[in-house]
C-alpha cells in the first residue's frame, strides 16, 4: 500500500486541482488511485468540494471526510489520537479497493492554528509520502522557496525520508498557455531556459529543493483560460437577477469590460468570451451586444447595473440574441461596485462545474513529470487500460505518427478549434479545406488562436487538378463534367487528396451525414485487400475499462461471413490501440440455449471467425450480460474464455449495435470515441453531427494512428 499526502504551503495554491491532476496522471499510467480527504475545513454542513469533484471527475466513490465540527471538538478535548484513528479507519476503507491512495492535507490559514501539527501527525499515522504543494513566481524564486521551506521544517527538514517532492501550482511568469484547452499529456516535462534559471536560483539558497531527494515534480502555469467562471457563477456574487439566463451554464467569462464612453469608441470590446458591464439605461450597449451575438460573436454575457431593468420594447429588439442564448443579468449595484465584486470572485472550482474540473485536471496532469511518476510506481502496480490511459496512449501515438489529416469542413467552428488544438499540440498536421478568410472570421469570432503552421487551402485554388485523376480512378463510371460537379463537395475533394497520397487521412461529419462522408471513400479509396466490406467500431470509455463495440454505424444486416469479418476487423482495431481483444459475438441467446435464424447466424459467424483467426479469443453466441458480467458468464458459459470478461462486443445487426451503444452512452454517461471506420485502404472517419471539440480531436488522433498502422503493414 502506498499513500501520498499533498500538503499545501497556504491558501489559494490550487490544492484541489493538484490532487485531481495527480490522480489523472496516475490513471494515464494505467493505475487507478483512490482519494481521501481525511478532515474537512468546511464550516457548514455542505459536502466537501474536493470529494464531490473527485467523484464526478473519476466516476469513483470515496468516503466522506471527518467534519470540521468534530475535528474542533476532539482537538479541544485533547483527543488527537482518536481523531487520527478515525482517519486511519477511513483510509483502510479506501485501501480495500486501491493499492495507491492520494490524500488531501489541511490548508494552513489564519483561523486554524492546528493545521501544521495535524498534517504532520496524519502523514505519520498513514505512513504517507508527502508532496508539498505551493504556488510560485518565476521572477521571485527566493520568496517561492521560503514558502516551501517553512513546510519542509514541519516534516523534520530536508533530510526527512517522508518528503517526496514539490509541486508548484499556479506558477506566475511562465508563458501563458494557448487559448485552447489542452486535451493531452506532454510527452516530457520540458523546462524552458526561464524555468531552468528559476530552479538554479532556488538552489543557490535552498540546495535541496529540486535535488534528487526532493525533486520538483511539476511546474503548472497559471492559466487564465482555466480560471474563468461561468455566467451562472456570477449571479449570486453580485446579487443579480436574470433577464435572460440563456446559455449561462456554458458561457465563460474570459475577460470583462466596463462600457462608459460613446459606443463607437467601445465596439472593439465586443469579442468572444467578453462580459460586458454597463448601466441599464445604456440601450445602445444592449443593442450592440445583441448585434454582436447575431454576427456570431459568442459574448460571455451582459450585466446591466443600477436603475431598472430595460423595457420589454427594448428587449423585443434583442430577440435574435436572446434566442441564441445571450445571458443577461441585472443588478442594483453600481457599475463600479459590480466590477469590484467580480474582480474578487474566487478562483476555486465550484462543485457543479464538472467541465472546468475535468479541464483543470487534464491541464495539471500534463505538467507532472512522467519520470517521477515512473519512479513512484516502480513497476509494482498492475496497470490496466483505463479510459484516461487509452486517451493518453491515443494522443502519444498520434504525436509520434506525425500524419497529415484533411478536414473538409474547414470553416465549421468546432472543426477549426479542434484543428488548432491538434496543430499546437503536435497531434497531427491538419489541413482545413475552406476559404482562408472564412476560417479567420470564425477564429476571430470564437477567440480561437490559429497556429501559424496550420494549413488552410482554398478549395477553388486546387479543385481543377483533381478532375483528370478522378475520371481515371472511376473510369467508365463518370466523365469530366460529372467529376467537376462532384468535386464541388469538399468531402469528395478531400477524399481525392487522400486517394493520391497527398494527405494520410480524412475526418468529416460535423455537418455532413455519414453517407456523405463514407460514399466517396467507397468509390475512390475502396476496401483493403484482406477485406470485402467496411465496418465501424466505437471505443466505449467505461469508468474502469475500454470496450470496443462493432458494428454500430455502417452495415444494417450482415450475413454470417460478413459478421465474422467485422469481428476480425474489430479485434485488429482493438489490438492497434493497446487492447488485448476478447471477442463476444452478441445474441439474444447464450450457447445452444436458444434457436432461430438470428442465433444460427451468430453461431455460424463465430465458427467462421474462429477458423479464420485461431489466434483470437472469440466466443458466441453470448448474451450481453453473459459476455460482460463475470458471475453471469460463469453461470451461463462456464467453459468459455470470453464469457464474463469480454472487451470487444460484436452485435448481430445495426439496429442492435446502434441502440446498445447509444443506450450505454446516455444511461451510464459514458464517453464514446468514434465511429472509427475499418476495412478501407486508407483511413476515413465519420463524426457525429453533435460532436464536441474533444471528440473531433480524438477522432483526428485515431485517424493518424490508423494511417501509421497501414503505412507500416
Amino acid at each position: 500500500m502506498k499513500t501520498i499526502l499533498l500538503v499545501p504551503t497556504g491558501e489559494g495554491v490550487g490544492l484541489t486541482s493538484a490532487c485531481l491532476g495527480l490522480i489523472y496522471a496516475l490513471e494515464c499510467q494505467g493505475v487507478k488511485a483512490g482519494f481521501l480527504k481525511a478532515f474537512s475545513q468546511e464550516t457548514t454542513d455542505v459536502t466537501d468540494r474536493t470529494t464531490v469533484l473527485y467523484q464526478h471527475v473519476s466516476k469513483s466513490q470515496t468516503v466522506e471526510p471527518i467534519s470540521y465540527t468534530k475535528v474542533l471538538q476532539q482537538l479541544s478535548h485533547d483527543e488527537q489520537d482518536e481523531l487520527l484513528e478515525d482517519a486511519v479507519r477511513l483510509h483502510r476503507e479506501i485501501a480495500k479497493q486501491h493499492d495507491l491512495i492520494i490524500v488531501e492535507g489541511l490548508v494552513p490559514n489564519a483561523r486554524d492554528n492546528f493545521v501544521d501539527d495535524l498534517n504532520t501527525a496524519l502523514a505519520q499515522a498513514l505512513d504517507a509520502k508527502v508532496i508539498l504543494v505551493s504556488n510560485a513566481d518565476i521572477h521571485n524564486p527566493v520568496y517561492t522557496a521560503d514558502k516551501v521551506e517553512n513546510q519542509i521544517r514541519n516534516f523534520g527538514g530536508a533530510s526527512s525520508i517522508r518528503l517526496s517532492g514539490v509541486l508548484f501550482m499556479r506558477t506566475k511568469g511562465l508563458p501563458e498557455e494557448s487559448a485552447q484547452i489542452p486535451v493531452t499529456l506532454d510527452p516530457n516535462l520540458s523546462l524552458t531556459e526561464e524555468t531552468s534559471a528559476f530552479v538554479a536560483e532556488i538552489q543557490k539558497t535552498h540546495a535541496h529543493i529540486g535535488s534528487a531527494q526532493l525533486p520538483i515534480i511539476g511546474l503548472v502555469p497559471f492559466s487564465k483560460t482555466l480560471s474563468v467562471p461561468r455566467m451562472t457563477d456570477l449571479a449570486a456574487h453580485i446579487a443579480a437577477e436574470w433577464i435572460n439566463e440563456g446559455e449561462a451554464k456554458q458561457r465563460r467569462v474570459q475577460h470583462s469590460s466596463l462600457i462608459s464612453a460613446n459606443i463607437e469608441q467601445e465596439l472593439h470590446k465586443f469579442i468572444a468570451g467578453e462580459l460586458i458591464i454597463s448601466a441599464s439605461d445604456r440601450i445602445d450597449v444592449l443593442l450592440a451586444s445583441s448585434l454582436a451575438s447575431s454576427n456570431g460573436i459568442p459574448l460571455a454575457g451582459l450585466v446591466l447595473t443600477e436603475y431598472h431593468q430595460p423595457s420589454h420594447l427594448v428587449l423585443d429588439f434583442c430577440q435574435a440574441a436572446i434566442k441564441q442564448g445571450l445571458p443577461i443579468l441585472h443588478t442594483s449595484l453600481s457599475t463600479f461596485e459590480t466590477a469590484q465584486k467580480l474582480a474578487n470572485l474566487s478562483n476555486e472550482i465550484p462543485v457543479d462545474d464538472i467541465e472546468r474540473a475535468e479541464q483543470v485536471t487534464r491541464f495539471v496532469s500534463s505538467h507532472i513529470n512522467p519520470e517521477w511518476l515512473t519512479q513512484v510506481l516502480n513497476g509494482s502496480y498492475q496497470t490496466r487500460l483505463s479510459p484516461s490511459a487509452f486517451r493518453h496512449e491515443l494522443v502519444q501515438k498520434s504525436i509520434a505518427a506525425k500524419k497529415r489529416i484533411v478536414l473538409p469542413e474547414g470553416d465549421e467552428p468546432r472543426t477549426v478549434q479542434a484543428a488548432a488544438i491538434c496543430q499546437s499540440r503536435g497531434i497531427a498536421q491538419c489541413v482545413l479545406l475552406a476559404k482562408p478568410e472564412a476560417v479567420h472570421e470564425v477564429a476571430k469570432a470564437r477567440g480561437i488562436e490559429l497556429p501559424t503552421d496550420l494549413e488552410i487551402i482554398d478549395p477553388d485554388s486546387i479543385r481543377e487538378q483533381y478532375v483528370s485523376p478522378m475520371v481515371e480512378l472511376r473510369k467508365g463510371k463518370l466523365n469530366e463534367l460529372q467529376a467537376k460537379e462532384q468535386l464541388q463537395d469538399t468531402v469528395v475533394l478531400g477524399t481525392m487528396m487522400l486517394a493520391l497520397d497527398q494527405v494520410d487521412g480524412l475526418v468529416s461529419g460535423a455537418v455532413h451525414t455519414t453517407a456523405n462522408t463514407v460514399r466517396p471513400a467507397f468509390q475512390l479509396i475502396k476496401t483493403a485487400p484482406d477485406y470485402s466490406l467496411v465496418s465501424s467500431v466505437f471505443f466505449m470509455l467505461l469508468p474502469d475499462e475500454v470496450y470496443v463495440y462493432g458494428d454500430c454505424a455502417i452495415n444494417p444486416d450482415p450475413d454470417a461471413a460478413q459478421l465474422a469479418e467485422i469481428a476480425i476487423q474489430s479485434a485488429d482495431s482493438a489490438k492497434a490501440f493497446g487492447i488485448d481483444p476478447r471477442i463476444a459475438m452478441i445474441s439474444y441467446s447464450t450457447g445452444t440455449s436458444g434457436t432461430g435464424a438470428d442465433v444460427e447466424k451468430v453461431a455460424e459467424a463465430t465458427r467462421i471467425a474462429q477458423e479464420r483467426r485461431p489466434d483470437l479469443l472469440i466466443d458466441g453466441p453470448l448474451q450481453y450480460d453473459a459476455a460482460s458480467v463475470e458471475s453471469v458468464g460463469r453461470q451461463k458459459a462456464p467453459d468459455s474464455d470470453v464469457a464474463g470478461r469480454a472487451n470487444v462486443f460484436i452485435f448481430p445487426d445495426l439496429n442492435t449495435g446502434n441502440t446498445t451503444y447509444k443506450a450505454v452512452q446516455r444511461a451510464a454517461n459514458v464517453v464514446s470515441v468514434g465511429p472509427m471506420l475499418q476495412g478501407l485502404n486508407k483511413p476515413v472517419n465519420d463524426l457525429s453531427r453533435g460532436a464536441l471539440v474533444d471528440d473531433i480531436v480524438f477522432t483526428i488522433a485515431l485517424t493518424a494512428i490508423q494511417a501509421e498502422q497501414q503505412s507500416s503493414n
